[in-house]
């Protein structure tokens, strides 16, 4: 149990919880325990997120009752290294002040609970691995980090959980992981789990027998059986539904699989990738993602930054998706695109840029909608009305968030026309979590026609 405390006032931070690109390649701090349970305790900055808590999978695992199972994350920011509190039950303290988000300086105590820790130099022996990646496209100091990782996660063997906004190319690490271990030779089975009607899942991941269900007319092997010795990539893990999580996750624990139709476990060994473009640890909190489930992938955590915060990296995925066009690009085009389209946001990363290459390049010419997207700020004092901050950042967010669901949920019913089964099918949730959702939006389904 975690210790009882009053209510500490805190430090609001309103900024966007951005992760901005890093600086340097190599880790030169550590998180050393200087008081409490675990003193005497260190963990080296070698990951982008240093997530701390008593959680086992976490990457620094404090044993103290008083600290919360996901207390809190060091990052590695443009700026330096920063703190930030994930809603503990004890807060934490940053030179005796509580805070929500703080940047550290050396020998500053970190209060969580009764644990206090400091950030102080490296050692020369705790240095990161040096296992060469091999190249890929980018060459900000966030992608460095990444590809320096990546042999590590490969002949780790063990579960890897992929974040970053879609379009970041988290596919295309999967498979550099599974390429750069040794089971390269094997196969790499790709599941992608928000495209899978929730009916067809546990056969897509497990296979069936011959006669197991209507239109079943042949054995059919599963992901799994079909990826023995090599690897299985969950994309898009996040949209699973509920009720075949807990099948996954006996599948993970247990190593066996059963197909549809059939009493005999068949033992497997393959490597689980997981890719998501949510925020699992906010869905385990909501109630939309199995907790346990989450342990079992979360055992190495990788964030692919989204291109906005990694601009260095676009003039030379220009030039690839040039190259790629077999097309004669007009110099004066490329040297505008890459003087341009640094600045933009690119919502979609780098699948968006790689569109816009192409349109450019068959039409010779940067488009009235990409010269329009190139300014793609507003004016600031326009966008500062809109928003009012006397209120926090998280109850704000969370106060868009529940307006945007209403909206949405109401029109999905009134699409459906109260149909609650076709609303679960269409928006890929859960029936039962669905219900819950409208309950809790003060939404009921009505008996209107459906929408044409």
């Amino acid at each position: 149990m975690e210790s009882e405390s009053d209510s500490p006032t805190r430090i609001n931070d309103t900024r966007p919880r951005t992760r901005p690109a890093m600086t340097g390649t190599l880790p030169s701090h550590a998180l050393a325990v200087v008081a409490g349970p675990a003193s005497g305790l260190r963990r080296l900055i070698d990951e982008p997120e240093i997530r701390i808590g008593k959680a086992t999978t976490n990457h620094f695992c404090l044993a103290d009752p008083t600290v919360s199972r996901f207390h809190c994350v060091v990052e590695r920011t443009a700026r330096g290294l920063m703190v930030r509190d994930l809603g503990s039950f004890n807060g934490t303290q940053v030179g005796g002040c509580w805070v929500e988000c703080a940047y550290l300086s050396p020998h500053v105590p970190i209060q969580l609970g009764n644990t206090v820790l400091q950030l102080v130099e490296a050692d020369a022996t705790e240095g990161a691995c040096g296992v060469a990646a091999p190249q890929i496209l980018g060459t900000s100091a966030a992608m460095q980090h990444i590809l320096a990782m990546l042999p590590r996660l490969a002949l780790s063997g063990a579960n890897v959980l992929l974040e970053g906004e879609t379009g970041t190319g988290k596919s295309m690490v999967a498979a550099l992981v599974h390429g750069m271990g040794p089971r390269a030779q094997r196969p790499f089975v790709v599941v992608d789990c928000g495209a899978l009607a929730a009916s067809l899942v546990e056969g897509e991941l497990f296979g069936h027998e011959r006669g197991a269900f209507t239109g079943a007319s042949e054995r059919r092997m599963g992901a799994f059986e079909t990826a023995e010795g090599g690897t299985v990539f969950l994309d898009e893990i996040g949209e699973l539904p509920l009720d075949m999580q807990p099948r996954l996750l006996r599948a993970l624990e247990e190593r066996t699989i059963r197909r549809i139709g059939s009493t005999r476990p068949m033992q497997i060994d393959v490597q689980i990738l997981a890719a998501t473009n949510r925020d699992l640890r906010q869905a385990v909190t909501a109630g939309q993602f199995r907790a346990d489930l989450y342990y079992r992938l979360d055992a190495l955590r990788l964030v692919i930054p989204p291109l906005r915060e990694r601009p260095e990296d676009v003039p030379p995925l220009i030039e690839h998706f040039c190259a790629r066009t077999r097309a004669t690009v007009e110099p004066g085009l490329m040297v505008r695109m890459k003087a341009q389209w640094p600045t933009r946001a690119w919502p979609g990363n780098v699948r968006e840029l790689r569109n816009a290459v192409e349109k450019a390049v068959l039409l010779g010419e940067l488009t009235g909608d990409d010269a329009t997207l190139i300014r793609h700020t507003v004016d600031e004092q326009e966008e500062s009305d809109q928003f009012d901050f006397s209120i926090p950042f998280r109850t704000a967010k969370e106060g868009a968030v529940a307006t945007w669901e209403r909206r949405y949920l109401g029109a999905l019913i009134r699409h459906v026309g109260g149909n609650v089964s076709e609303a679960a099918r269409l928006s890929r949730v859960d029936r039962g979590h669905l219900r819950d959702l409208l309950r809790e939006r003060g939404i009921v389904p009505g008996r209107s026609r459906p929408t044409s």
